[in-house]
């Protein structure tokens, strides 16, 4: 199943700029793990916000849920999900996506 979701990730003003570079750093490893497994199948920033567009293939919207929730920043996000299926008039394979 594939899945687009949209990511801002709002950094509290609070925090240690140490502690915000450890989870950052885990944040990219962890993405970037889900990226080689093909999870993570696309990542987009979006233009001058702290704020990304991606899309993810899972086996479930369970199995997404459980995805975002491992993200390091996940508690400093506000996420929007939306379900995605091919499209009848789309001229490439949802499976090359």
């Amino acid at each position: 199943m594939l899945f687009m979701v949209e990511m801002t990730v709002n950094p509290p003003k609070d925090m240690d700029k140490d502690v915000w570079a450890g989870i950052v750093a885990r944040e990219k490893a962890y993405a970037q793990k889900l990226q080689e497994e093909g999870v993570w199948r696309h990542l987009w920033r979006v233009t001058g916000l702290y704020a990304n567009v991606s899309v993810f293939d899972v086996d479930s919207p369970q199995a997404l849920h459980d995805v975002l929730m491992g993200l390091p920043l996940y508690p400093y996000m506000d996420i929007a999900v939306t379900s995605l299926c091919q499209h009848p008039s789309a001229i490439q394979s949802i499976d090359s996506v």
